[in-house]
């Protein structure tokens, strides 16, 4: 099977807008349509409350007409148009879809953050990991949720394997990210976030970039728009990810970087797996 993830930053400004940052989504989101995959995960979609509107239906209905789509967006007392995710799957495919609520604090649970797609053997989960903050104002709460979503994906592996995708909002280690000594303190490169991440892989889990690919640098999923040469630069971090319970591992094919252009931000990820 095979599988895209993507942090769009705006469904909305994806499907109507004609700035030039759209364009150049659009054209990303061209080039994953091409990809063919059986099933596309989207993260920080910021749709409405009540999930995509009526235009957004019928643009999407026309783009990928093969798919069925599930969201799950960001409500009250949650932030409007905030985070949320949303499923594109193959009309042939019939999973059971869940929208975990794991016990995250504050309004963690309300921002649409995470969907979980059942199939007859495995389970595919993605997730909108919450950063950090402006000054870390938020990693405490952000180290709690990391400790529920790991409980939540063990909870899932004891009943069929797992395959878990999405922006996991932490560069792991000193090779995921250009720059790590000037990040020591930055959200999603702090002690405590990539404690968080190796605590979760030591439960079971498989980063498959890794598996597959060792120890290679220079090799990101994401540039910060506000440095206008990070990209030209490959100034970027590796946050974004696709992990597999253990016993998957062998079976993966591809985990790999899609190339999105001169577009900064996420780039999407393609995965592909013998099940």
């Amino acid at each position: 099977m095979k599988f895209i993830s993507w942090n769009i930053d705006s469904l909305n400004a994806a499907l109507t807008s004609d700035s030039n940052r759209a364009l150049l989504t659009q054209a990303t989101l061209e080039n994953i349509i091409a990809h063919d995959p059986d099933v596309i995960a989207i993260q920080e979609t910021k749709l409405p409350s009540k999930g995509p509107t009526k235009k957004h239906i019928e643009i999407l209905s026309e783009k990928f007409p093969d798919y069925e789509f599930v969201w799950n967006s960001s409500v009250e007392p949650a932030r409007k148009g905030y985070a949320g995710t949303i499923f594109l799957y193959k009309n042939h495919l019939n999973p059971t879809v869940t929208y975990p609520i794991i016990g995250a604090p504050s309004t963690m649970d309300l921002e649409g953050r995470l969907i979980t797609l059942e199939f007859d053997d495995f389970y595919l989960t993605q997730t909108y990991t919450p950063n950090a903050g402006s000054g870390l104002s938020r990693l405490e709460e952000r180290q709690k949720w990391d400790e529920k979503y790991a409980d939540y994906l063990v909870s899932l592996d004891q009943e069929k394997p797992v395959i878990a995708t999405g922006d996991f909002n932490v560069a792991h280690k000193e090779i995921d990210l250009a720059n790590p000594e000037s990040n020591r303190m930055s959200a999603g490169f702090t002690d405590e976030e990539r404690q968080g991440f190796t605590n979760l892989l030591a439960k079971g889990f498989t980063d498959t970039f890794r598996h597959l690919h060792g120890d290679v640098t220079g090799v990101y999923t994401w540039w910060a728009q506000r440095a206008k040469t990070s990209k030209i630069n490959n100034s970027g971090w590796r946050i974004d990810y696709w992990l597999v319970s253990d016993h998957l591992a062998d079976k993966v094919i591809k985990s790999e970087m899609i190339d999105s252009g001169t577009r900064q931000d996420h780039t999407p990820l393609l995965f592909e797996i013998d099940l």
